[in-house]
C-alpha cells in the first residue's frame, strides 16, 4: 500500500474563481461582504479608464480592520480556509460581536475567489492596527501552465506604511484588479449599481456601513431611481414576524394616495395567525385524507424571521391620477423587484433570486390579483446568531435546500399569500372606482381603451361610428363567450369534486385490500364508488333544466361530502327535512354549489379550531314568492367584505384560488336567482350561528 497526496495544478484556482463565483456583480458584492466583516465604516469600488480596456481596472479599499502578514499568509492564501467559521463559532459561544456589532457573513473561505472572475492581476495591500503594511501581486495568467500549484509560488513583502485608506484611515485593505476579464458597458455598470445598492435591505439601514461606488464616466450612474424615490408610489403595505408556527404582529396597510379621494385608508392589525400547510395524512383506521400541517420553523435553527412588503399597482389609469413617474418605476422595479432574504440586513444572493417563492408561476392562475417580482419590494430577514440551520451553498446562489430551508419557505410562503390575499381585497375598489373597467375582464378593459383613443383621434364622424359598431359587435360576441365559458366552468368544478372524492375512496380501498380480510367492507366501498360515479356523471353531463324537490337535492349534496364530514367530526344541522319546496333548474349544477360552500365551511371550521364543528342548513320561503337554501355554520365568519367576497380571485384561504363563490354566484345568476349574506338577525337561526358565516341561495319558486 502506498499513501499519496492530491497534487492540484495551479489552473485550479482561476478554475474555482470561474465556476464559484456566479458573475462579476456577485464577485464585488463578496469582496463588500469581506469588507463588511473586517468591520469596515466605509467601502469605496471605482472602476478606472473605462475608454481604454487594456489599462481598465476596479479598485476595492476599505477601513476595516486590515489584515497582518500572519493572517495573510495563513488565511488569506489558504482557500477554504474555516478561519472565518471558527471566529464565528467562537463569538456566538460566547455571545460576543465586534466593536460594530456585526457578525462574520463569510464561512466557506471562498469568497477571496471574487478577485479571480474579475481580473488577472492582482494586488493587495493591508495593514492592521499596530502593524506594518503587507503586500503582494498575483498574476493568474500564470496559474494556467500545466505546473502544479505548488510551483508558482507568491511573494509576500511587509513593509512600512506607504498609503493611506478611505479617509485617510491608518488600517484598511486595498485591491486593485487590473487586465479586466470582461468588458465594462454603461448597462453593465448600472447593473452593478443596483446589486450595490440591493446589498443592504431598504427597510433597515446598516450601522455605520457607507458603499461608495464609482465610474470614470460619470453619466453612466444618472437617473437611477433609488428606494427613497420610489417607496412613496407603494399602495400596499405589510410587515410581520414570523416566530414558530405563528405569524405575530401582521400589520396590513392600504395606503391610497390624496388623488384617490374616493378611497378609504385601511389598516388591518392581527396578532397571531396559525401558519398550515394542506398535505396528505393516514389515520390510525388507515384512511388517507388531506390535514392541515403546522408550519413550524422552531423545529429547526432558523430564528425568528421578520417579513416586510411593499407593493405596487402598476395600471396607467391609476398612476396618471397620481402625478408620479410610471415609467421610472417600472424601470427600478424591473431591476430591483422581488422578495429577498436579508441576513442581519445583508443580502443572501439565490438562484433565481428575485422569484426563490415561485410567485410567477402563481400568477398563471390569477394574474390579476397574484404578485409578481415587478410588483413588489420585500425584505425576509433573519439573524445570523439564530439561523444557522439556514446553510449557504459555497457557490453563493442561496440556501442549501434540505429540510430547514423548506420548512423556512413553506412559511415566508404562507405570510406573502397572506399580503396577496389582503392586497386583492383593496385592489378590487381600486379597479371599481379608477380602473378602466374591471381587471377580471380584460379583453373589456382593453375595447374601453380603444374607444376612448378613437374618441380622441379620429374626426371624421362617420368613420367613428363604423369602428364603434364592430367593437360592440366585439363586446356583446365576448359576453356571450363569458357566459359559456361560466357555465362550463361550473361543470369543470363539479368534475374536480368527482376526482376528490374518487381519490378518497380509492385510497381507503387500496389500504382495505392490503390490511382488511372483511370481504363486505370491500362491497361496500365498491358499491359507494359507483353510486357516486353515476352521481357525479350526472353533474358533468347534464344539461337540462327542471323542476325538482331541493330537499332531495341538498340530501345528496350531503351524501356526497359525508366522508369529510366524518373525517372532521362535523355535525349537520337539517333543519330542511320538515320543508318540501321546489324549484327550477339544472339540479346538478346547483348541488355542486351546495357541496362547494359546504367543502369550505368544513376547512374554515377545523382552520379556526372550532370545538364542535356545526353547519346549519334550512329552507325558507318569503312572501315575494323567493325559496333560499340558507347554509351557516359555528365560526368565525367571513374575512373578507361580503361587497367583494363573489369577485374571482378573492380569497382569504391560504393555497385558494378565490374561484368557488364567485362560480356560486354566476350559477345562481343563471337560475333568475341569487346568492346573498344575509345577517344574523335577518334570519330566524339558533344563537350559536351568531358569529359564523351565512349564505343564502335564493330561488324563483317552481311553476
Amino acid at each position: 500500500m502506498e499513501a499519496v497526496a492530491f497534487k492540484p495544478r495551479a489552473r485550479l484556482m482561476s478554475q474555482l474563481g470561474e465556476q464559484l463565483i456566479k458573475d462579476e456583480n456577485i464577485a464585488v458584492l463578496e469582496l463588500i461582504k469581506n469588507s463588511y466583516d473586517a468591520d469596515a465604516k466605509n467601502v469605496r469600488i471605482s472602476i478606472e479608464n473605462l475608454d481604454e480596456p487594456n489599462l481598465s481596472r476596479i479598485v476595492i479599499e476599505d477601513d476595516g480592520d486590515g489584515m497582518s502578514l500572519e493572517i495573510v499568509k495563513n488565511c488569506w492564501m489558504e482557500p477554504g480556509t474555516d478561519f472565518k467559521e471558527e471566529k464565528l463559532k467562537e463569538m456566538l459561544g460566547k455571545k460576543l460581536k465586534s466593536k460594530l456589532n456585526r457578525l462574520p457573513m463569510g464561512e466557506k473561505g471562498i469568497g477571496r475567489f471574487g478577485v479571480h472572475k474579475l481580473g488577472n492581476k492582482i494586488t493587495l495591500i493591508t495593514r492592521s492596527e499596530g502593524n506594518n503594511e503587507v503586500f503582494l501581486h498575483i498574476d493568474w495568467e500564470k496559474f494556467n501552465s500545466s505546473k502544479y500549484l505548488s510551483d508558482v509560488p507568491i511573494n509576500i513583502i511587509e513593509r512600512k506604511p506607504t498609503i493611506k485608506y478611505i479617509n485617510n484611515s491608518p488600517k484598511g485593505t486595498k485591491i486593485i484588479i487590473e487586465k479586466l476579464k470582461g468588458t465594462w458597458t454603461r448597462g453593465k455598470t448600472r447593473d452593478l449599481q443596483r446589486s450595490i445598492t440591493s446589498l443592504n435591505s431598504p427597510f433597515k439601514a446598516l450601522d455605520s456601513f457607507s458603499i461608495d461606488f464609482r465610474v470614470d464616466k460619470e453619466d453612466w450612474l444618472k437617473g437611477l431611481l433609488k428606494f427613497e424615490e420610489i417607496k412613496d408610489y407603494a399602495l400596499f403595505k405589510a410587515s410581520m414576524k414570523l416566530s414558530g408556527n405563528k405569524i405575530r404582529d401582521y400589520k396590513y396597510e392600504f395606503i391610497p394616495w390624496n388623488s384617490l379621494s374616493k378611497l378609504e385608508k385601511r389598516i388591518d392589525k392581527i396578532e397571531e395567525i396559525d401558519m398550515v400547510l394542506e398535505q396528505r395524512v393516514v389515520t390510525e383506521k388507515g384512511k388517507r385524507r388531506k390535514e392541515l400541517a403546522p408550519i413550524d420553523i422552531s423545529q429547526y435553527n432558523i430564528g425568528d424571521v421578520e417579513i416586510e412588503l411593499l407593493s405596487f399597482d402598476l395600471d396607467s389609469s391609476i398612476y396618471k391620477l397620481g402625478d408620479r413617474d410610471l415609467s421610472g418605476l417600472k424601470k427600478y422595479m424591473g431591476s430591483n423587484g422581488g422578495i429577498f432574504v436579508y441576513r442581519d440586513n445583508i443580502k443572501i444572493y439565490t438562484s433565481g433570486e428575485n422569484d426563490w417563492l415561485g410567485l410567477e408561476s402563481s400568477r398563471v392562475n390569477a394574474p390579476g390579483d397574484k404578485i409578481s417580482a415587478n410588483l413588489v419590494l420585500g425584505s425576509v430577514n433573519v439573524n445570523r446568531d439564530k439561523s444557522s440551520d439556514l446553510r449557504e451553498k459555497t457557490n453563493r446562489e442561496g440556501f442549501i435546500e434540505d429540510t430547514a430551508y423548506r420548512t423556512f419557505r413553506d412559511a415566508v410562503t404562507f405570510a406573502v399569500q397572506k399580503f396577496e390575499r389582503d392586497r386583492a381585497k383593496d385592489k378590487q375598489y381600486l379597479r371599481k372606482y379608477y380602473g378602466v373597467t374591471s381587471k377580471s375582464e380584460p379583453v373589456m378593459a382593453e375595447i374601453a381603451t380603444l374607444k376612448e383613443k378613437i374618441n380622441n383621434k379620429i374626426q371624421d364622424n362617420a368613420v367613428k361610428k363604423e369602428i364603434y359598431g364592430c367593437l360592440e359587435n366585439i363586446e356583446r360576441d365576448y359576453k356571450h363567450i363569458t357566459e359559456i365559458y361560466q357555465k362550463s366552468s361550473s361543470a369543470g368544478l363539479s368534475m374536480s369534486v368527482v376526482l376528490h372524492e374518487i381519490e378518497k375512496i380509492l385510497a381507503e380501498l387500496e389500504y382495505v385490500i392490503n390490511s382488511e380480510k372483511t370481504s363486505d367492507h370491500v362491497k361496500s366501498l365498491v358499491k359507494r364508488l359507483g353510486n357516486l360515479t353515476d352521481g357525479y356523471a350526472s353533474v358533468v353531463k347534464s344539461k337540462s333544466i327542471k323542476s325538482f324537490d331541493l330537499k332531495k337535492m341538498i340530501d345528496q349534496s350531503l351524501y356526497m361530502v359525508d366522508f369529510r364530514l366524518s373525517a372532521h367530526e362535523v355535525e349537520i344541522d337539517k333543519s330542511y327535512l320538515n320543508i318540501n319546496e321546489k324549484v327550477k333548474g339544472n339540479e346538478s349544477l346547483l348541488a355542486s354549489t351546495i357541496i362547494n360552500i359546504i367543502d369550505n365551511s368544513i376547512w374554515w371550521l377545523h382552520y379556526a379550531k372550532v370545538p364542535n364543528k356545526k353547519i346549519y342548513i334550512d329552507i325558507t320561503k318569503d312572501i315575494s314568492g323567493y325559496i333560499s337554501v340558507i347554509i351557516a355554520d359555528n365560526g368565525k365568519g367571513f374575512t373578507i367584505p361580503t361587497e367583494i367576497i363573489t369577485k374571482p380571485f378573492i380569497t382569504d384561504r391560504p393555497g385558494g384560488m378565490g374561484l368557488g363563490l364567485h362560480l356560486a354566484s354566476e350559477i345562481m345568476k343563471q337560475h333568475g336567482g341569487n346568492l346573498f349574506f344575509p345577517d344574523f338577525n335577518d334570519i330566524h337561526l339558533p344563537t350559536e350561528y351568531k358569529q359564523g358565516a351565512i349564505i343564502a341561495l335564493s330561488f324563483k319558486e317552481a311553476k
